[in-house]
């Protein structure tokens, strides 16, 4: 394949996560020549989604401690004299301390077989500018012309406060238990295990790391809302194409920058969206609902109407504080929490102000930081539901695929599984000339996009990386059960002990098409103070039922079950001054991976920056022409049907009974 890529680009991207998504769209819609490689065989770096077979395949790959380095060096005999070579790494050390765990009941699932599963996918090549989606994971749905709601619903053109819909179940029902050992590791491939925790025995398959929800099989049964069904990991295993579980844990701020540039370039038509449906809070041992908009606060059954009218005024002062700035100036060097002691709220009311709408440090955060991260949630109310939030439908890995979608559309060519030995530096210029494949070839650009992950340790001696603590959980109940049991729901816990960071819970149902009927998928994510299952597993154990149905006790019969976990810790790059890398060129530039933040506004500020550095002249992701002005030479138009566009498989058609049912949100400009 090398032998057919064009030698000479504008840019060169290496790695396929957000930021280098966006960066890549942006400067093919400007109209430069983009190469866009990753070693990896999937889109999204780490911001990827996977079904749970590609999950478990990934933590394979994580767990274990070889390093594999490069067997043959022959590249380096094409670095010529007056040039210097910067290696580039051949192992991704970003991910640490995986351990995952299968909770309760183990039958044999020696042959059960992922429903539906594919043959591997070849390595995607290049794309023509079709509109193809490059995903090899998953390809997101054909939904161009229509803004961001059900696939079959029609075009909205603006949601106004409020319109969010109620969404009902629509995936196939658990199907009948089978048996299960620990022979499940060869139902979808090699295994990989952990030491056990409470109650848990260590389990694992890898298998097609293709992620793609199966059809519908059957209407849901009756007796499905009056208690749980028994969920066992051999109908896991089987419905795994159901999952597509995220390594980054986020939502989107309805006005947030992603969302706004999602809408301004047009991308959002690739995508599709469901409303974050509630707050949650966690108090007092126990997990309640906050209201959020004026009619929550005024329905609330929680609050006196006392505490109603000291909230609302609050949050009516937090929405212009700016024009107040005798309200707060005296209490600018106190803590947010301390400065909430002085306006007269009751205790209750301070915790859900502290801690679900403001989110932040109870000890660490300002007044100022406070009282913008309140607005922030108060403007974001409304635009597109009763909650700030979006959550995007099949996983936070269709972001990236958008914006890579984009870039194709414009002329950018995809190469995954094509890793870089290194990058070419002209001594006499001090810039970055070229960079080197896998296969020898020797590719020129005038700039370079690298991935933090991709840089070798010589380079990062000198950066000092934070980590991030992950937990994913497969359970079969919500953490508060109501009369719709298709919500999505965010909940932060305040640290349990002292030193210890608050914990982010994104809570998700099967309408999000991210689990199977019957089951939630649970994000737990906090900055980490140690290993992750350290970290977040006091708060499991809070929140949920670890314990296998034999060991539980009374009290724990209330809280959700655990089906299956996995702890890891994945680095933060975030913030990395570029000084702090060692000799890198002017004309390359670096993305961090995920932040710990719940929204993207770091990733989408650090594409703009550098984007604008490389060229500043040019508009940053404009929209794109409407097709009706675009004009053909007649010596450019082709045939459609060309040998060398790799059309998608896309999703599975959603039917008219679930595009009834299933609530989603459209994104469009607002007037």
């Amino acid at each position: 394949m090398a032998d057919n890529l064009p030698t000479e680009f504008d840019v060169v991207v290496v790695g396929t996560g957000l930021p280098e998504s966006i960066i890549a769209a942006a400067c093919a819609r400007s109209g430069q020549r983009v190469l866009h490689v990753d070693s990896r065989n999937y889109y999204g770096g780490n911001w990827a989604s996977f079904s749970f077979s590609g999950l478990l395949s990934w933590i394979k790959e994580n767990q274990q401690k070889a390093d594999l380095s490069d067997e043959c060096e022959d590249w380096r005999k094409l670095i010529l004299e007056d040039e210097e070579a910067i290696p580039l790494s051949s192992k991704d050390k970003t991910i640490q301390h995986v351990e995952d765990f299968c909770f309760g009941d183990q039958d044999s699932a020696e042959g059960v077989e992922e429903a539906g599963a594919l043959p591997k996918l070849r390595v995607l090549g290049a794309l023509a500018a079709q509109g193809e989606s490059p995903g090899p994971e998953k390809e997101s749905p054909a939904v161009e012309g229509i803004p961001l709601g059900s696939q079959e619903s029609p075009a909205v053109e603006e949601v106004s406060p409020g319109s969010e819909k109620e969404n009902a179940a629509v995936e196939s029902p658990a199907e009948e238990p089978q048996s299960c050992s620990e022979a499940a590791r060869a139902a979808a491939g090699d295994g990989a295990g952990a030491a056990p925790g409470p109650g848990a025995a260590p389990c694992a398959a890898d298998g097609d790391s293709a992620p793609q929800p199966a059809k519908t099989e059957a209407a849901p049964s009756e007796n499905a809302a009056q208690e749980p069904k028994k969920i066992t990991y051999s109908q896991i295993v089987r419905e795994g194409r159901r999952f597509n579980i995220d390594l980054v844990s986020k939502l989107l701020y309805s006005r947030g920058l992603l969302i706004d540039l999602l809408i301004k370039s047009n991308v959002s038509r690739y995508a599709e969206f469901k409303n974050a449906t509630r707050v949650l809070a966690f108090r007092e041992g126990k997990v309640e609902q906050v209201p959020c908009s004026r009619a929550d606060v005024f329905n609330s059954r929680q609050l006196t109407m006392v505490e109603k009218r000291m909230l609302m005024k609050f949050l009516t002062f937090c929405l212009d504080y700016e024009q107040h700035p005798e309200e707060y100036q005296e209490h600018e060097s106190s803590t947010f929490a301390e400065f909430l002691q002085t306006r007269k709220l009751t205790p209750s009311l301070q915790h859900f102000i502290l801690h679900s709408i403001a989110m932040v440090a109870q000890t660490e955060s300002s007044t100022l930081q406070g009282l913008q991260a309140t607005k922030k949630f108060l403007q974001c109310l409304g635009r597109y539901g009763n909650t700030p939030f979006l959550f995007p439908l099949y996983g936070q890995g269709e972001i990236p695929q958008c914006f890579c979608r984009l870039c194709a559309v414009f002329g950018g060519i995809y190469c995954l599984r094509h890793a870089v030995r290194c990058l070419v530096l002209d001594r006499a210029s001090g810039r970055c000339k070229a960079i080197v494949d896998q296969f020898g070839q020797r590719i020129s650009a005038n700039y370079f996009i690298v991935e933090d992950s991709y840089l070798s340790e010589s380079t990062c001696t000198n950066v000092c990386y934070r980590q991030i603590s992950r937990a994913v959980l497969i359970t079969d109940q919500s953490v508060l059960n109501t009369d719709s049991e298709q919500q999505v729901s965010l909940l932060t816990v305040p640290p349990l002990e002292p030193g210890a960071a608050a914990v982010r819970v994104i809570e998700l149902c099967s309408s999000t098409m991210t689990c199977m009927k019957d089951t939630y998928l649970v994000h737990l994510t906090c900055p980490s103070t140690k290993t992750a299952r350290e970290d977040l597993e006091p708060v499991v154990q809070k929140l949920f039922n670890l314990n296998t149905e034999k060991e539980t006790e009374n009290e724990e019969l209330e809280k959700p079950r655990v089906l299956w976990a996995v702890y890891f810790n994945m680095r933060d790059s975030s913030g990395v001054e570029r000084s702090s890398y060692a000799g890198l060129p002017s004309n390359v530039y670096v993305c961090s991976g995920p932040d710990s933040a719940l929204g993207n506004d770091c990733a989408v500020k650090q594409a703009e920056t550098i984007f604008r550095e490389m060229f500043p002249a040019e508009e940053f992701c404009p929209p794109p022409p409407n097709p009706e002005d675009i004009i053909y030479d007649e010596d450019e138009i082709e045939p459609e049907e060309s040998g060398l566009n790799n059309s998608p498989e896309t999703k599975p058609e959603t039917s008219a009974e679930e595009s009834s049912s299933e609530g989603g949100a459209a994104v469009t400009k607002e007037e």
